[in-house]
């Protein structure tokens, strides 16, 4: 034995040793996209409502200078109706406009947010697989490998007409699992309309990474079921 300690052949890093240096995976909260989502739709519904206000603004004031046509108004009510009442429904329904235009926004940015998810989970968990035949093998994909990344399950039921439309039925979509309204069932749907614009674009930006443009559209009727319609252009 050397006076200068173990040979050089002799390694002084250990398997244990050696396991601490590599990079571990890292783990998040399951629940962690739920609270983000949460979140995401808290903070774009208010930057919905702002931008959206701004928007209305520069209408008005292209209408004030004759740049653009006035709204279009209500119909001829008889003159036995109050113009209270009139002003009423004008004021109803010009809100009613607005909260449809603000749940637009919201949905569109929501969507645009989720196609990004998409595309990126669907090229990290598809690089290793062959080819793909077909366009039904990337939609079972989807409804697999996909969504058990993203929600921990697979999909429960995938239906096809083998015309390019495909329908994807979740019976306990873990995004609508804690869906709840203190105003009712009427309300915890529209309000799961507005998260289901998230998974929407998962879907449409995955199957874009494939070179497939969908259209997407979500459904649910009863929490926490929910359907996913996907319809593609003939020819792909």
């Amino acid at each position: 034995m050397s006076i200068y300690g173990p040979s050089a052949s002799t390694s002084l890093v250990t398997p244990a040793l050696a396991a601490l240096a590599q990079d571990q995976n890292r783990q998040v909260d399951p629940v962690a996209l739920d609270y983000l989502l949460i979140e995401a739709v808290r903070t774009l519904g208010q930057s919905s409502k702002i931008a959206t206000a701004r928007i209305r603004a520069t209408e008005e004031e292209m209408i004030a200078e004759g740049l653009l046509p006035p709204p279009a108004l209500l119909p001829a009510v008889p003159l036995s109706i109050k113009a209270d009442s009139v002003k009423d429904a004008v004021a109803s329904q010009r809100e009613a406009r607005i909260a449809e235009e603000e749940e637009e926004a919201l949905r569109v940015r929501l969507e645009g947010m989720g196609a990004i998810v998409g595309s990126n989970i669907a090229e990290k968990y598809s690089k290793d697989k062959p080819r793909f035949q077909d366009t039904l093998d990337t939609v079972k994909f989807i409804c697999k490998d996909l969504w058990t990344a993203m929600w921990d399950k697979q999909v429960d039921n995938l239906r096809t007409n083998h015309r390019g439309v495909y329908v994807l039925q979740d019976n306990a979509f873990k995004p609508l699992l804690r869906m709840s309204s203190p105003e009712g069932s009427g309300d915890a749907l529209r309000r799961a309309k507005i998260h289901l614009a998230f998974p929407v674009g998962v879907i449409r930006g995955a199957l874009s990474r494939f070179g497939l443009n969908a259209v997407v559209t979500s459904e649910s009727l009863t929490l926490p079921q929910c359907t996913f319609q996907v319809k593609l252009p003939k020819g792909q």
